[in-house]
């Protein structure tokens, strides 16, 4: 079996039955998997724990750090799953090693906790990572649990779609991000190079702007999916200053840009009303050209599900979860 999907733990049914997803729970999961073509039936499914939680609450297991299984993250907000449990672990390591599929689909927090430590599965659904606890080295893609989807209808649609990634990554074992080269601190001969080399023969240009207050902290060009210019104005390590030495070459960095933006090249934004609309409210940069937005393009395919970039790139492609990269956010931006 390439896809193994992993719960939480026994309902009423699943303890009656000693079996995992049945009941509602059990009859959603089918019906999910079975829109995003895959075949039940073909897919290993088991719990992180094979037992029932007293009245369904997993604080019921969990207590302090001195009781919890050594070397675990809390389970719940400072609740440790107690080392008394730690048989179901090592028996879900033990399955998945005999089974060995490609792909472990960690439905809810608890699944996710238990394959990677991590928590937050509203942050990190949809994008490939690899398990480091309870069994190492198997890619994971972790999703909403079945029982969450009845609870929040809403969920359902970005189910689905995540279970319909995780049939493509079902079948090879290794996460394959793409590859991509970035230009970043660059120089303003740097800046002129890269649009010779690239921005001036592409057929369409990627744009992106990030900003704080009322302040542009950087923009991005891409011409193309493998190559892009990150050209940025505040330098986190220079107290937020600016990035460029001087005001003069700052401004001649605008004119560049400037320059980029008013030309007849097509456009390609992410929301870009707002970027289009800051540019010319900021720096008085008139855009020409704009003729396509992934987030009104997704949402005439998905008008039901999220539109911001972090999800686009989680159901569109296996990039990394890159909101996660950082420890402290800086600079937003409203693709929503």
């Amino acid at each position: 079996m390439n896809i193994a999907c992993i719960g939480e733990a026994w309902g009423e049914q699943e303890e009656r039955e000693r079996v995992p997803f049945v009941g509602p729970s059990g009859y959603e999961l089918t019906r999910m998997l079975s829109e995003a073509g895959i075949n039940r039936a073909d897919c290993y499914c088991t719990n992180v724990l094979n037992l029932r939680p007293p009245n369904n609450k997993l604080e019921a297991l969990c207590g302090t750090k001195a009781e919890g299984i050594r070397g675990y993250p809390p389970l719940l907000k400072g609740k440790y799953l107690r080392s008394e449990f730690a048989g179901e672990l090592n028996r879900l390591g033990d399955e998945l090693i005999s089974i060995n599929p490609n792909l472990l689909v960690a439905l809810g927090n608890t699944a996710l906790w238990a394959l990677t430590g991590k928590s937050f599965i509203s942050k990190l659904r949809g994008t490939t990572t690899i398990s480091t606890l309870t069994v190492d080295g198997f890619k994971v893609l972790p999703t909403y649990h079945p029982a969450a989807v009845l609870r929040q209808w809403e969920l359902r649609p970005t189910t689905v779609i995540d279970l319909m990634k995780a049939r493509r990554e079902s079948e090879f074992p290794e996460i394959r991000r793409p590859k991509r080269t970035i230009w970043i601190q660059p120089t303003l001969e740097d800046l002129n190079d890269f649009k010779l080399q690239y921005i001036d023969r592409c057929n369409i240009l990627s744009v992106d702007i990030e900003t704080a207050g009322n302040q542009i902290t950087c923009i991005g060009f891409a011409p193309s999916r493998r190559i892009a210019l990150v050209i940025p104005f505040v330098d986190p390590r220079r107290m937020g200053r600016s990035y460029w030495p001087t005001a003069l070459i700052e401004q001649s960095v605008w004119g560049f840009i400037r320059n980029v933006l008013s030309s007849k090249i097509p456009k390609l934004f992410q929301n870009g009303l707002y970027d289009i609309a800051f540019l010319w409210r900021a720096q008085g940069i008139k855009v020409f050209g704009a003729e396509e937005d992934t987030m009104l393009l997704h949402h005439a395919l998905q008008p039901e599900s999220l539109k911001g970039l972090g999800f686009l790139g989680s159901i569109y492609c296996d990039e990394a979860n890159w909101k996660q990269m950082r420890e402290r956010v800086t600079t937003i931006k409203r693709d929503e």
